[in-house]
């Protein structure tokens, strides 16, 4: 393998604004991983894991719509819209082998991926994310995630800043790494409120969508121990019960258990790759 290869930086260009994404291709024949942040976080999230994979496997890693360097966007699509696109990037790249890895409402945007394209990907490793079927989520729950703006626009951002950071990790790398994503909208806190409160309300769209939302690969249920975001823990134990998806619990580990456990999640996508290897990537 080349040594100190470097992600490249591209962008494409939507009817809503500039997709800005890394990729470093070694073989398109082989499989790539496509790792897919969670709601306010973006490329960053998953530094450990490109920083790790990036000279062995090929990688991909996006800013979604509407985060840190896809900016400015407007806030005007829908879930399915996401998937599209993530669809014409990875087509525009000739990526036709991934292994979706997406963390919270990455995880939601890879089961919607799925559902309008199930014969294209590979595999499906879930981090700290849920099931996108209806039937998990009470009414109540539905209701809250389309009224969440209100409540981070009246969060004193200073103390917005202390709990996102602190609720979403355990460890001083996975705080102070959420902190640091986190103030890419300190120069408008209420850009941060909007865009959790657009994002928690096509989540609640695409659930109330009804739709299938089968998994239709391989996948992998990965959740911290420590996970204090919403429900995140009773879901997975419920996914794993109902669908049988292997599920893994990572100790020591908040909502990014891949930033507070970077080699143990690691080391479970290396296990994962090598058992598609084995299955071949055409199969």
């Amino acid at each position: 393998m080349e040594r100190g290869r470097k992600m490249i930086e591209n962008s494409y260009k939507t009817s809503c604004g500039c997709i800005r994404y890394f990729v470093n291709i070694i073989d398109k024949q082989k499989i790539t991983l496509v790792f897919l942040p969670g709601l306010t976080a973006d490329h960053r999230l998953f530094e450990k894991q490109t920083e790790y994979f990036e000279n062995k496997q090929n990688v991909f890693v996006w800013d979604a719509p509407s985060h840190a360097l896809s900016r400015p966007f407007t806030n005007n699509y829908s879930l399915s819209d996401m998937a599209e696109w993530l669809d014409k990037i990875l087509t525009k790249e000739e990526i036709y082998n991934p292994i979706i890895i997406g963390q919270s409402m990455g995880g939601y945007l890879a089961q919607m991926y799925m559902e309008s394209y199930p014969d294209k990907i590979k595999g499906f490793i879930s981090i700290d994310s849920a099931p996108l079927q209806k039937s998990y989520m009470t009414a109540m729950e539905i209701w809250l995630l389309e009224r969440a703006e209100l409540l981070y626009k009246i969060y004193p951002w200073k103390a917005l800043l202390r709990a996102g950071s602190r609720g979403c990790a355990e460890t001083e790398y996975g705080q102070k790494l959420m902190r640091k994503m986190m103030m890419s909208y300190d120069s408008d806190p209420n850009e941060y409120a909007r865009l959790a409160g657009f994002g928690y309300r096509m989540l609640a769209e695409a659930i109330k969508a009804d739709l299938p939302y089968h998994i239709s690969c391989p996948a992998l249920l990965i959740c911290g121990e420590k996970d204090k975001a919403g429900s995140a823990k009773i879901y997975n134990k419920k996914w794993h019960q109902r669908e049988g998806l292997p599920l893994k619990w990572i100790k020591n580990a908040g909502h990014n258990s891949n930033t507070d456990q970077p080699d143990e999640v690691n080391r479970l996508i290396e296990k994962f790759i090598s058992e598609a290897d084995r299955r071949g990537v055409s199969g």
